[in-house]
């Protein structure tokens, strides 16, 4: 049995990739175009990795599908389903970005897409999980009447 060096990956499958970018206790995932189902599952399964094995605890994942033309069954499913094991590591899981017609679709195809928040923006996301980077500003003190 030979230890064979890992072939590289595709030149197709690494522009196919999905980036998961940390800040601080939350994961941040755009996705843009199409996203073919292995694209798709290996989201799911680096998702996971990173909440399970992230030096500090993660407490939400945000999903941007703003740049995402069509959510079929399977992409639905998909985002149900990374919902689903962030809850069972103790996170939440926010989408963002939801364009009308692909909210009509999910309607359409019957998919609820439990576990799943929902918010107009990623600042609202942050805020629905607390994180201070959504905090709002501070309001200046306004002058007292009569003063």
């Amino acid at each position: 049995m030979t230890d064979a060096p890992a072939a590289p990956a595709s030149p197709a499958f690494l522009a196919a990739t999905v980036p998961v970018l940390a800040l601080g206790d939350v994961l941040l995932v755009t996705l843009n175009g199409d996203l073919p189902d292995g694209v798709a599952e290996r989201l799911q399964h680096d998702i996971t990795h990173r909440i399970a094995h992230s030096p500090t605890p993660v407490g939400g994942v945000v999903i941007d599908v703003s740049g995402v033309g069509i959510v079929d069954s399977y992409l639905g499913r998909v985002l149900a389903d990374i919902a689903a094991g962030a809850r069972l590591l103790a996170a939440r899981t926010v989408l963002v970005g939801m364009r009308p017609a692909v909210a009509i679709t999910l309607v359409e195809l019957g998919l609820s897409l439990p576990g799943l928040e929902t918010a107009l923006t990623t600042g609202e996301a942050l805020r629905l999980l607390d994180h201070p980077a959504a905090a709002p500003p501070p309001r200046p003190e306004e002058p007292e009447e009569g003063a």
